[in-house]
């Protein structure tokens, strides 16, 4: 996502790009960093000069220059390059001159030709927080380089591989049943990354070299401009269309309650302060209260609604703090949104709550942020932030033990967090696969869904997670949103999903008769002929895929990936081997998740 882009870019910059021109290696820049350096300090002065000549004298300043010669995406010379630098920032840091970062990095943003109010904005968000994580961190120069730009597999540091303890006593498993066709029913809408963009401007440049679009400027000849409700570009969705939105489901659709899995604010992440996200969090739960009255609505945080966005510190971070988020979501979850107010201590601890939805239907809540990667703070301890997982594991005993079902929500899946994360949290879901009866995500913008299986027998499905598609457009989407018909409100109910629909809007249509027109995308039982949607029946469904993996079907499964934008001949083979890998895991770095994919065409 363009947060993840933009804060990894600063990262790169910072660590790597110090060195870099896009048309030859500066290697005076090194000298830019240390030639100011005092030489009071003879061991100091020594250290620099020996990495400084490490650096001029290195076969990978020559790999590099061939990288950009050739226009070659190479990994491995990014880590290199950072190894060979990272021990120099370290000094500046210790010496108190990282303003020497800070300008070269700047004349580096120049000097690359990169949109300058983005690269000085990303600089000015993000560098605190970067210096500061070099400073604390226990990594070594090469594992920090390794993480934070992803050329080695999380799983190879023993520091980021940390468990929970999970009670024992597992029951046997009961896979869920079908209730009797005359049994109630639920209605449960699901909103995922609305993001609505306050600045959004018809008829400006839609497709422009910032990161977030259709914001200003007229568009260059021969470029599109925006559309009044909205443009399936690099942007945002106009707040009037989030409206729009909201009120069809309002009116059409039958809502018991509302899962919101996070993301308000829009995607300008070099250019947002706490202000900003306060406000856009007040103005669209303001706008939820009033469009569905007497509904209640379950949210949960996403990584746009921190300051800088991704950065969700950990109490042992004493630079920085989130509490202004959280207070700003309690106060909004509970008086504008109605949260009972026994949610409020663990909302002000760290963004998650437990509460029940239904008698014997509880919701937990997570704060899955605290376990993505782009959480740059987790590079200074990433071991269960705020001991949030032994908290979820208290409470789901709590609910096995009452005979409670528990729904899940959160913004980020497993799959997109640490590995460590995503072991601990198939072992969790493993051991209360009779109680987990529903997991609801976003944050891939996407139409997905992850499979989990006994960690035992690889071959058995216990549970299964819905990606919900986003309301945002960006990029290259329509809006969207969900509605679950789920086991309904009575005794021995298992609460599961028998059944969801997609709902989006034609944004091509609605630009070209300037009127909102949403319609059904597609019938999830109907369109891929399942006879349920439990994890049984997902599971067929992939081996299906797997079969004839370029068959219409998998040309279907992509067309509504991308919410009707793009249609299956857009994904080749290898897009096709991919996307089934990552509906068969939940878990990041997994090494047997594509064994039974076929793998040529």
């Amino acid at each position: 996502m363009i947060c993840q882009i933009v804060s990894q870019l600063l990262l790169f910059i910072i660590i790597a790009h110090t060195v870099i021109d896009a048309r030859a290696i500066q290697e005076d820049t090194v000298g830019q960093l240390v030639d100011g350096i005092t030489n009071e300090n003879e061991e100091m002065f020594a250290t620099v000069i020996n990495y400084r000549h490490r650096f001029e004298h290195s076969n990978n300043i020559k790999a590099l220059r061939w990288m950009f010669q050739q226009h070659i995406d190479a990994e491995e010379v990014y880590c290199e390059i950072c190894h060979i630098l990272l021990p120099i920032l370290r000094i500046l840091i210790d010496a108190n001159q990282t303003e020497r970062i800070e300008n070269v990095t700047l004349e580096i943003c120049n000097k690359f030709g990169l949109v300058l109010d983005v690269c000085s904005g990303a600089v000015h968000e993000y560098k605190d927080a970067v210096l500061q994580v070099i400073y604390l961190t226990h990594f070594s120069d090469k594992a920090l380089c390794s993480l934070a730009l992803n050329c080695d597999r999380q799983t190879d540091y023993p520091a980021l591989n940390w468990t929970v303890a999970i009670p024992d006593k597992k029951p046997p498993p009961q896979p869920p049943k079908p209730p009797s066709p005359d049994s109630p029913k639920l209605k449960v809408l699901q909103l995922a990354d609305i993001h609505v963009d306050f600045e959004y401007k018809p008829g400006s440049e839609a497709d422009c070299l910032e990161p977030l679009c259709c914001r200003k400027g007229p568009p260059l000849p021969g470029h599109p401009g925006a559309g009044f409700w909205g443009t399936s570009l690099h942007c945002d969705l106009p707040y009037w269309t989030a409206q729009a939105i909201l009120e069809y489901a309002s009116k059409t659709e039958e809502i018991d309650f509302i899962y919101y899995t996070g993301d308000t604010p829009p995607h300008n992440v070099w250019n947002q302060s706490r202000a900003d996200q306060l406000y856009s969090i007040t103005t669209i739960n303001n706008l939820l209260a009033t469009t569905f009255p007497n509904k209640m609505l379950y949210s949960a945080v996403g990584n746009h609604e921190a300051a800088p966005c991704n950065l969700f510190p950990t109490p042992i971070i004493k630079s920085d703090n989130i509490s202004w988020l959280y207070q700003a979501l309690a106060d909004s979850w509970i008086n504008t949104l109605g949260l009972p107010n026994d949610t409020r201590e663990s909302i002000l601890r760290g963004g998650f709550y437990t509460t029940l939805v239904r008698p014997g239907l509880r919701l937990i809540s997570l704060n899955t942020n605290y376990y993505a990667s782009d959480n740059y703070w987790l590079f200074v301890n990433s071991t269960d932030p705020l001991n949030q997982l032994e908290w979820f594991i208290q409470w789901l005993q709590y609910a096995e033990d009452n005979g409670e079902k528990v729904h899940i929500i959160a913004h980020h899946p497993p799959r997109t967090c640490f590995a460590a994360f995503g072991w601990n949290f198939n072992r969790i879901v493993n051991r209360f696969e009779n109680t987990i009866s529903g997991q609801f995500y976003g944050h891939t913008h996407r139409d997905e869904f992850n499979m989990f299986y006994d960690e035992n027998d690889r071959q058995r499905p216990v549970s299964m997670a819905y990606i919900a598609p986003s309301l945002t457009t960006e990029s290259f989407l329509n809006p969207g949103y969900r509605i679950y018909t789920m086991d309904g409100d009575y005794p021995s109910s298992s609460y599961w999903v028998l059944d969801h629909r997609t709902v989006i809007m034609n944004l091509t249509a609605t630009n070209l008769y300037n009127r909102t027109i949403l319609q059904d995308e597609y019938n999830v039982r109907t369109a891929y002929q399942l006879e349920n949607l439990f994890p049984v029946d997902w599971d067929n469904f992939i081996k299906r895929l797997e079969y004839d993996i370029d068959g219409p079907l998998m040309s279907t499964v992509y067309t509504y990936y991308t919410k009707s934008h793009a249609d299956g001949s857009q994904c080749n083979h290898v897009c096709r081997r991919a996307l089934i890998c990552d509906f068969k895991t939940a878990r990041d770095d997994d090494p047997y998740a594509c064994d039974s994919v076929p793998p040529f065409a």
